[in-house]
């Protein structure tokens, strides 16, 4: 993934560098990690049209781990270790602004 798309990963949406796919994928993630939403039929019905059922289940897999290891390590205060320096970058942007 390029520096470029990995930075726009906020604006997915209306982003040029993501397809349908990734869209549909962004916004399931997006869906089950905010706590307040559900997953609607709609963004349901959107994902069985790019997915197969298999596919679906390991998406949904991916996407609850990386949320069990946010709240993980945020309760533990285990702090990023620098293995991606995109995110610190990205981070540091949206800080001073």
């Amino acid at each position: 993934m390029s520096d470029a798309k990995l930075l726009d990963v906020p604006r997915y949406r209306e982003s040029e560098h993501f397809g349908e796919l990734e869209r549909v994928a962004l916004a399931y993630a997006e869906a089950m990690t905010v706590t307040s939403e559900d997953v609607s039929d709609e963004l349901f019905a959107s994902l069985r049209s790019v997915f197969s059922p298999e596919e679906i289940v390991e998406l949904t897999a991916t996407v609850a781990f990386e949320n069990f290891l946010s709240k993980f390590h945020r309760a533990l205060r285990v702090d990023a270790q620098g293995f991606c320096p995109i995110s610190v970058m990205a981070q540091g942007s949206s800080e001073s602004a």
